[in-house]
C-alpha cells in the first residue's frame, strides 16, 4: 500500500473543513432565506427540503451516491476518494454548522452576491487541492476530462441552468428568484476561474526584431525580467529575424513595450493576456 502524505493529508482537511464553512454560509445563511433557486445538486437538495423537508446536507449525500457511482470510471480512485471526503464534510458544515450563523435577511441582491461570491470561492479552493463535493462537480469534473479545452467555471455554469430552471418551475415561481439565479451562477463561475486560473495572471510579449540580443538585455536590465529569444524568418522578406518572448505582470509590460520600441522602432510587438504563468520568478508550484 502507498504510504499516507499526513501532511497533505492534514493541509486538504484544512481546507476541506475553511471552504465548508463558506460554501455552507453561502447557501444556508444567504441563499435560502433569499428564496432563489441555487444551481448544482446544493440547489436540487434545497428543492428536496421544501418539497419533502429534507437537510439540505443529508439531501446532497443522497442525491451524490448514484452519480458517484456512475462518474467513478472518469475520475480515478484518488480524486474520487477525496471527492467524497470533502463531500461529507460540507454536507455536515451545511446542516451542523451554518445554523449556528445569523441569516441574512436583508436584499435579495445582495444575498445573490454574497452567495456566488462566497460559494465560488469555496469551490474554487477544493477544485484547487484536486478535490470536489460531488455531485455536480462529478459531472463537471467527468466532462472536463473528456472536454479539457472548456474551462471549468462555463461548464458548471451550462449545467447550474438545468437546475435554476428546474427550481424556478417546481418550488420558487418567481421569475425575480429566476434572475437573482443566473446572477449567483454567472457570478460563481467568474469567481471560480479567476481564482483558479487569474491569480497570477499577467501579459506575455513576442517582439519581432533584428535587434533581439539588445532588446532581451535592455528588457532585463531595466525591468529585471529574463526572455527567451526564438529564431524567425518574414515570409515576405525571408529576412532572419529574432522574436524575444516576455511574461511578466501588468505593470511592467509598459515598460517593456516602451523598451521594445527604443531599441528598435521597426520592433512588432505583440502583447497578450496570460492567464497564469508557472516557473522561476512566478509561481513555481503548480
Amino acid at each position: 500500500m502507498k504510504k499516507i502524505n499526513w501532511k497533505e493529508l492534514g493541509i486538504d482537511l484544512l481546507v476541506d473543513v475553511a471552504a465548508s464553512i463558506i460554501i455552507a454560509v453561502g447557501i444556508y445563511n444567504f441563499a435560502m432565506s433569499a428564496n432563489f433557486p441555487v444551481a448544482g445538486f446544493s440547489g436540487i437538495a434545497i428543492i428536496m427540503y421544501h418539497l419533502l423537508n429534507i437537510p439540505v446536507g443529508v439531501g446532497t449525500i443522497l442525491l451524490n451516491i448514484p452519480v458517484a457511482v456512475f462518474c467513478y470510471k472518469f475520475l480515478g480512485k484518488k480524486f474520487f476518494f477525496r471527492s467524497v471526503k470533502t463531500t461529507i464534510i460540507s454536507s455536515v458544515f451545511i446542516d451542523y454548522v451554518a445554523p449556528m450563523f445569523p441569516v441574512y435577511e436583508g436584499e435579495r441582491f445582495l444575498a445573490a452576491l454574497c452567495m456566488g461570491i462566497l460559494c465560488g470561492i469555496g469551490y474554487a479552493m477544493i477544485f484547487m487541492r484536486s478535490s470536489s463535493t460531488g455531485g455536480q462537480d462529478f459531472i463537471s469534473m467527468s466532462i472536463k476530462k473528456v472536454k479539457p479545452h472548456i474551462s471549468l467555471g462555463m461548464i458548471t455554469f451550462a449545467l447550474d441552468m438545468l437546475t435554476i430552471v428546474a427550481g424556478s418551475l417546481l418550488v420558487f415561481k418567481d421569475i425575480d428568484g429566476f434572475i437573482y439565479g443566473v446572477i449567483v451562477t454567472y457570478l460563481m463561475a467568474i469567481v471560480m476561474d479567476k481564482i483558479m486560473y487569474g491569480i497570477d495572471e499577467g501579459k506575455m510579449t513576442l517582439i519581432v526584431t533584428e535587434r533581439g540580443d539588445e532588446v532581451a538585455r535592455h528588457i532585463d536590465e531595466y525591468s529585471g525580467r529574463g526572455s527567451t529569444i526564438l529564431q524567425g524568418i518574414g515570409s515576405y522578406s525571408k529576412k532572419e529575424k529574432a522574436v524575444v518572448m516576455c511574461a511578466c505582470n501588468n505593470k511592467q509590460m509598459y515598460t517593456i513595450k516602451k523598451i521594445a520600441h527604443q531599441v528598435d522602432p521597426k520592433a512588432f510587438t505583440i502583447i497578450m493576456e496570460s492567464n497564469e504563468v508557472l516557473g522561476e520568478g512566478f509561481k513555481e508550484e503548480i
